[in-house]
């Protein structure tokens, strides 16, 4: 498409499309499949323009389209609070699309056929029931994950008598886990942009289900911390891709909901894992407790399986040039025998190289990522937050399984119900607010389309909600470890707990939102740095916890955790809003060139 070549990230550029929607796919697909994909939502797909300017002095002219709701569409150099052109408002024209499904035997990923619900030509055009269903799958195969760290937190004390080694000793088998959901995304997320999302989830799910089983056969500390390594690397594939699928079926203006719905899978882990993990201990043995991950990995692989399409989207396929055949040449055989060895070496040298690109290089080049600021600083606030989490994890149990509390088995995982009610209050609450808070930014910077529309950029998300929430938790993680230092009554500090779930979440799920619209065409990869540098400051946490509380005690080190989180964070947000803009649209040329 001429003047294409220019557009940023999230510009959504589309080909032109006829008057009339097409019809689905030839009349394939039964009427399950149909009710799934139905029409496009009134307020996120396409919008005709005369023209859009783009960067670099691009455009797209003519009956062209141009997706909404994307960031910076129409001018990507638009800072925050820049105020656009002045335009009249009127009411938004949409082009409302049927959603074109593929044929099963198009369809992508492993066993993609099998689905029953169907891959689209364009995942923005499900439906909001599928986009729903969708959301919701990949969020309960998120809770995987926290799930498998967080079940063990009660059962602790027991395995450390089970295999005759020290607390400190049991708790790398948190710590292996965390670092092994801080590595394994790389390679999750750049396989998932090559060989699809759906192919990952089930790959990995397979995996988790399959080291979950060893982990309960477990003879040894060695074995268990191996087993539980390849555990938490296969079940951290929804960590970074997850993000992506979101990204792959909902539009900006609508991203935040969604990703709190998605946000509420990993944290619905610290809610009921703990519980449920107290109670098969408590009952049975810590065993238990890896049986019962077998069963949900088992179960998240039939759902993913079969509820799942592949949502990645489409790469337009290059039509092969032929030439003329006036100007096909002659070729002797005998130079094609001398050059035969020649090009085979050569052929295979290019494959090596290929094959090491595609497994060793691309997975690693993410981590490049970091030198853009507005992605580092991004990280490092949901990072710290991350570490002062498990933190507060590793504190709870310990501390209250000793006196004064000395609480049994069963109640060490109650105690976790508090914080998590707090990730599930902010997780409803932060992701309509921060669509909010975006809206209202556009708006009040008068940035809007030639058809009306709000012109959303990334930055905008960050407003009072991060600023709350960068004071709300440090504070309560400093109150808790006072509360438990003095051996206040249980529920001062479960009251204290409750609101660093909140200000917690409210990080998390804002920097998350934001990762996948600084890069819209790699969400996964930006999700997936995001999961590497909070899940080594989780393993750091979750190791140099227990040796620092007998140390010092838990009061210092809250204070010192939560003091160096308080003033960082405060001033993470304070340059990402007087120099995102700058960076963001730095980050932009340079992703464009590549």
């Amino acid at each position: 498409m001429a003047g294409n070549h220019g557009k940023p990230p999230g510009s959504g550029v589309f080909p032109r499309q006829p008057s009339e929607p097409p019809a689905s796919a030839e009349g394939t697909g039964s009427d399950t499949e149909k009710s799934l994909t139905g029409r496009a939502p009134t307020n996120g797909n396409l919008l005709r323009v005369e023209k859009a300017q783009l960067s670099g002095g691009s455009s797209v002219a003519g009956d062209e389209q141009i997706e909404v709701g994307e960031p910076y569409q129409n001018n990507p150099s638009l800072e925050a609070g820049q105020k656009g052109p002045k335009l009249k408002r009127k009411a938004s024209s949409f082009t409302h699309r049927a959603a074109v499904m593929i044929p099963r035997s198009e369809r992508r990923g492993l066993l993609g056929r099998f689905t029953i619900v169907p891959e689209v030509q364009n995942p923005y055009d499900y439906n909001n029931t599928t986009k729903w269903i969708i959301t919701a799958v990949v969020a309960l195969a998120a809770a995987a994950a926290p799930m498998g760290s967080s079940m063990f937190y009660p059962s602790l004390p027991e395995m450390s008598k089970d295999m005759h080694v020290s607390t400190s000793i049991t708790n790398l088998t948190i710590a292996g886990y965390m670092l092994s959901m801080a590595i394994f995304p790389l390679w999750w997320s750049s396989f998932s942009e090559t060989f699809g999302r759906r192919t990952i989830y089930i790959v990995s799910f397979t995996l988790f289900t399959v080291a979950s089983v060893l982990s309960a056969a477990s003879v040894n500390i060695a074995m268990l911390i191996v087993t539980r390594v390849i555990a938490g690397g296969a079940s951290a594939s929804v960590q970074a891709v997850g993000a992506g699928t979101i990204a792959d079926i909902w539009v900006p203006a609508e991203r935040g909901r969604a990703m709190g719905l998605f946000y509420l899978g990993p944290l619905t882990g610290p809610l009921f894992a703990p519980i449920i993990g107290g109670i098969l201990s408590e009952k049975f043995n810590w065993r238990a407790t890896m049986w019962f991950l077998t069963i949900y990995g088992g179960v998240m692989t039939l759902g993913l399986f079969f509820g799942l399409p592949e949502t990645l989207a489409r790469k337009k396929r290059l039509e092969p040039t032929r030439r003329p055949s006036s100007e096909l040449e002659t070729v002797d055989v005998n130079d094609l025998r001398r050059t035969s060895t020649a090009k085979s070496v050569k052929d295979r040298l290019k494959k090596t190289a290929f094959l090491f690109k595609k497994f060793i290089t691309d997975p690693l080049a993410v981590i490049l990522y970091l030198r853009y600021p507005a992605v580092s600083i991004s990280v490092y606030m949901a990072s710290i937050a991350f570490g002062a989490l498990f933190v507060m994890n590793i504190s709870l149990q310990s501390t209250f399984a000793a006196p004064p509390y000395e609480f049994p088995t069963i109640l060490l995982g109650l105690l976790y119900l508090s914080p998590a009610t707090g990730y599930v209050i902010a997780s409803l609450v932060g992701g309509r607010w921060i669509d909010y808070i975006m809206a209202r930014e556009a708006r009040k910077a008068n940035r809007y389309d030639d058809e009306g529309k709000l012109i959303l950029l990334p930055e905008d998300r960050m407003g009072e909600n991060l600023w709350l929430a960068a004071t709300l938790y440090p504070a309560s993680l400093i109150w808790y470890g006072w509360a438990v230092q003095y051996g206040l009554p249980w529920y001062v500090s479960q009251i204290a707990t409750f609101f660093f779930g909140i200000g917690a979440m409210l990080v998390f799920g804002c920097v998350t939102t934001v990762l996948t619209e600084f890069m819209p065409h790699s969400s996964s990869s930006g999700v997936a740095v995001n999961n590497l540098v909070r899940n080594i400051f989780s393993c750091v946490g979750g190791t140099v916890a227990q040796p620092l509380i007998d140390v010092m005690g838990n009061g210092w080190l809250c204070t010192i955790v939560g003091l160096i989180a308080w003033v960082t964070c405060n001033l993470a947000i304070l340059a990402l809003k007087k120099k995102g803009p700058k960076w963001r649209i730095t980050m932009d040329r340079e992703l464009n060139k590549r």
